[in-house]
């Protein structure tokens, strides 16, 4: 799926504004200039723009076109940002260890389909950071999402020239308990002009604020913290939109 949307994905996303709204929470959880890897970057945007704040920023995806985008946009931000096509499991050894801290955000972890996946790929978060590093991770409530049923998400739209771009996001709930989660992307090139539409898919399991914590623990990881929203609001399971954990590597 990401290999596909990485044409899209800074279209999809509206930096600026997103930036400029998680970046005073991240750093009020961030050693200032701490070596630093985000895993899951996508095209990036998180790992340049802390770089270009005084991080040594590292970054890595599954995706080898998301790291391409990445690569690009360092580049076009004047910024040196290690950028590695990496996985959930394959971090320390791409990377090494010792990093000060380890991010996971725009709902990655969801992406673990199996509790075995889940375990691994905290357990190479640890083995990825110092002891007393720190790990963030940002998710969506789920919590809420499976109490409440919500299938559409707010649609997303951009706008170069006379083309457009809008982006529909929306959940299917399976029987087996897991969620496909759809992007459906509709372009034209002027305002007249008829839409071409393309879908991508993907599952996700819905990993809950009681079970990532518990596997957190397990991985030795403490001092567990939940927030509600990339402000640091505290998290409501009934209500927030997001859930962010922190927590300290033993």
């Amino acid at each position: 799926m990401y290999d596909t949307f990485s044409s899209d994905y800074d279209r999809f996303v509206s930096w600026p504004g997103r930036l400029e709204y998680e970046m005073p929470f991240l750093q009020s959880l961030l050693p200032p200039g701490s070596r630093l890897l985000d895993a899951a970057c996508g095209t990036g945007m998180h790992a340049i723009e802390l770089a270009r704040r005084g991080y040594r920023a590292s970054g890595a995806d599954l995706s080898a076109p998301m790291i391409a985008r990445a690569r690009e946009n360092a580049s076009r931000a004047g910024q040196n940002v290690d950028f590695k096509a990496a996985g959930f499991g394959g971090l320390a050894q791409a990377f090494g260890g010792g990093f000060d801290a380890l991010l996971c955000l725009g709902n990655s972890i969801p992406h673990l389909i199996h509790l075995a996946d889940l375990r691994a790929a905290l357990g190479d978060f640890a083995a990825s950071l110092r002891p007393g590093g720190i790990l963030v991770l940002q998710n969506r409530n789920f919590d809420a999402v499976l109490q409440n049923r919500a299938r559409w998400m707010e649609p997303q739209a951009h706008r170069e020239g006379d083309a457009e771009w809008l982006f529909l996001r929306f959940y299917d709930y399976l029987p087996d308990g897991l969620i496909q989660f759809n992007i459906l992307t509709l372009k034209r090139g002027a305002p007249q002009a008829a839409w071409a539409q393309t879908q991508q898919s993907t599952l996700l399991t819905p990993w809950q604020q009681a079970e990532l914590t518990a596997a957190l623990q397990e991985a030795g990881f403490e001092q567990i913290a939940s927030y509600g929203d990339m402000q640091g609001k505290p998290f409501d399971p009934a209500s927030s939109g997001n859930l962010i954990l922190s927590a300290i590597r033993r």
